[in-house]
């Protein structure tokens, strides 16, 4: 087998593995009711789009008998905090778990992906105590190791594990942090993220206060960094009325908690605070990798960093402004190069000699006699085609054809690989 075939088979054994591992943290969870309270949180709180949005990962679920002593009386983003931290964004089943080199290991959780996490406060000290037992604690030194490994739940390998650990994994000061409210201080967050002009058009505006009045129901603000608005090419900021300027900062802001897990699964158009039953004033989010993109119709912007993702509020950087379709039109279409230039025909020469009809005619070479097909080729094929002659079927002889070669790679490489899943 030549060296494209072999090419061939591993990347139709990759695609059809990562099509059929496709993972759903909550339909996973569904199937073990002691989990119903930690599944149901992370729904709640939303990471388990997150969770589902990603490859490679571990979930360290609580059964209900531990999940008292993180909701208790504390508010959701708390919780989420605190669940963030049992996700790990690595993979471990019980036999990596009893292989930690050196006997200890940090791991970065999602805790340290939301902007409130410093220093280790986002990772997890995984160590091997011995004796069958493995530790889990907190990153930040001298905090102890005060849950262990219980079971292993569920595990699609490399893709996503699900382990049962026997208590909560609590960073210290997590249990303490406020929930976000309209008294958050947006512009001083906007200000340390380099979002300073965006920032005080808000201010301007007075949409400030439309911003802080949302936030307890729910706001995802996507705030332009300051080298967006020098960025700007063809628009006139400056020339747009006040309600329009009020119009423009409310599109940068969607009314619920949209983090980043949600939304990479988001298929429909979003909403945003100018939305209203005249005018849509929506925009649409894909993603490539872990990246999102969000487009308006006239431009996209790439989604650069997250400020703060605390339940029920965040706010992500952009690298453009986003510019809705309402104040600036749909994208121009481009523009059709221009049509070839043709030369016109030279006119007949009236000089030249007429021919005459009783001059002979010129010698033509006769046509070339006809190739035979091989036997049994049909009729309508290619009538000289080198690879199906006589000579060239015994030349070729041991060539495999490649559309046959394809659909048989195909077919084999995927019932070896469903039926290794499956066993």
């Amino acid at each position: 087998m030549g060296a494209l075939h072999i090419f061939l088979f591993i990347l139709i054994s990759v695609t059809v593995t990562f099509t059929v591992k496709a993972h759903n943290i909550t339909a996973i969870l569904n199937q073990f009711p002691e989990y119903s309270e930690f599944n149901s949180y992370l729904s709640q709180t939303k990471l388990a789009d997150e969770i589902n949005s990603r490859q490679t990962i571990t979930v360290l679920a609580l059964p209900n008998s531990a999940m008292s002593a993180v909701v208790g009386k504390h508010p959701l983003s708390v919780i989420k905090n605190v669940l963030s931290l049992h996700v790990l964004l690595d993979y471990f089943d019980g036999t990596k778990l009893h292989k930690i080199s050196d006997g200890t290991t940090l791991s970065t959780t999602l805790y340290q992906t939301t902007g409130n996490a410093n220093g280790n406060v986002g990772s997890v000290n995984i160590t091997d105590l011995k004796g069958g037992k493995v530790g889990f604690g907190s990153a930040i030194p001298n905090s102890p190791l005060a849950s262990t490994y219980t079971k292993s739940v569920k595990q699609i390998q490399y893709n996503i594990s699900v382990l049962e650990i026997s208590a909560p994994i609590i960073a210290p000061g997590i249990l303490a942090a406020p929930a976000p409210s309209g008294d958050f201080n947006i512009t001083g967050a906007l200000e340390k993220a380099g979002c300073k002009t965006f920032a005080s058009l808000l201010i301007k505006s007075g949409v400030l206060k439309t911003y802080q009045t949302a936030i307890n129901k729910g706001l995802t603000i996507f705030a332009p960094n300051d080298e967006a608005f020098k960025a700007v090419k063809g628009i006139d900021l400056d020339k747009l009325s006040s309600a329009d300027v009020v119009s423009l900062l409310q599109y940068h802001a969607v009314p619920s908690y949209t983090p980043i897990g949600t939304l990479k699964t988001k298929k429909d158009p979003i909403s945003t605070l100018a939305t209203n039953g005249a005018s849509k004033y929506d925009l649409s989010a894909s993603t490539e990798g872990d990246q999102v993109t969000l487009d308006t119709g006239v431009d996209s912007s790439r989604i650069a960093s997250t400020v703060i993702d605390s339940t029920p509020f965040c706010i992500f950087t952009v690298d453009s402004i986003l510019l809705p379709v309402e104040l600036f039109g749909k994208a121009p279409s481009p523009a059709p190069g221009p049509a070839p230039e043709t030369s016109p025909a030279p006119a007949p020469d009236a000089s030249a000699p007429t021919p005459d009809a009783s001059s002979p005619t010129p010698m033509m070479s006769p046509p070339a006699p006809p190739t035979s097909s091989p036997a049994g080729a049909p009729a309508d094929g290619p009538a000289a085609d080198s690879e199906n002659s006589t000579a060239g079927k015994k030349k070729n002889a041991g060539n495999l054809n490649t559309p046959a070669l394809l659909k048989g790679l195909l077919t084999v490489s995927v019932s070896v690989i469903v039926s290794v899943y499956l066993s």
